[in-house]
């Protein structure tokens, strides 16, 4: 199989986890994990399936997170991948009384093997690169607490805010744009291309 067809099917993989998870089809979303893969989120570290169970959940409670995809790069060494892809996730809930939406701007840094002849994720880790707040009503004005705001990184933290404030224990060191946590992801992407190590 050519490089190109391999490049192929992780894209497709990509898009399906958006679109299937975005629409609550749990059954065709766990086939674009191998067994072992998991999940790092802001809200969520963990494996695939604790990672379904935790949106299943988060779905019949009325949480609405949706993904937005763009362009993707697919590096591929032999039976493993390193995919980038741009992505916007919304999330829309009550911050102080207010109902908000929360757009965050990044990629999808994604750890890919091929077992079987089938292309499966091992790891995802999102990029967090910078976001942004607003009331769904623009005649609402939102105070938000500043010493909680400037508590997470720059690139997701009025996404950290909203999620703080539903309940969720958000990570604080997730990677952006720029700084050592990107860099470190980054030099695991190059020792996993070269089958040194894993995720």
């Amino acid at each position: 199989m050519s490089i190109e067809s391999d490049r192929w099917q992780v894209r497709e993989l990509v898009e399906n986890w958006a679109l299937w998870r975005d629409a609550g089809d749990w059954e065709r979303f766990r086939t674009v994990w191998h067994d072992d893969g998991r999940m790092m989120a802001t809200w969520f570290q963990g494996s695939a399936d604790e990672f379904i169970e935790a949106s299943r959940e988060g779905w019949r409670r009325g949480v609405s997170i949706l993904h937005f995809l763009g362009g993707s790069t697919v590096d591929v060494a032999g039976d493993r991948a390193i995919a980038q892809t741009k992505m916007t996730i919304s999330q829309r809930a009550k911050v102080h009384g207010a109902l908000c939406d929360v757009l965050c701007t990044g990629r999808f840094y994604d750890f890919l093997e091929k077992r079987g002849g089938r292309w499966g994720l091992v790891l995802r880790q999102p990029i967090y690169e910078k976001d942004r707040m607003d009331p769904v009503d623009p005649a609402q004005r939102v105070e938000l607490d500043r010493d909680l705001l400037t508590r997470f990184p720059e690139g997701y933290r009025h996404l950290a805010y909203l999620q703080t404030q539903a309940g969720f224990t958000v990570k604080p060191d997730m990677p952006g744009l720029k700084g050592p946590e990107v860099e470190a992801l980054y030099a695991r992407g190059a020792r996993w291309l070269e089958g040194k190590s894993p995720p």
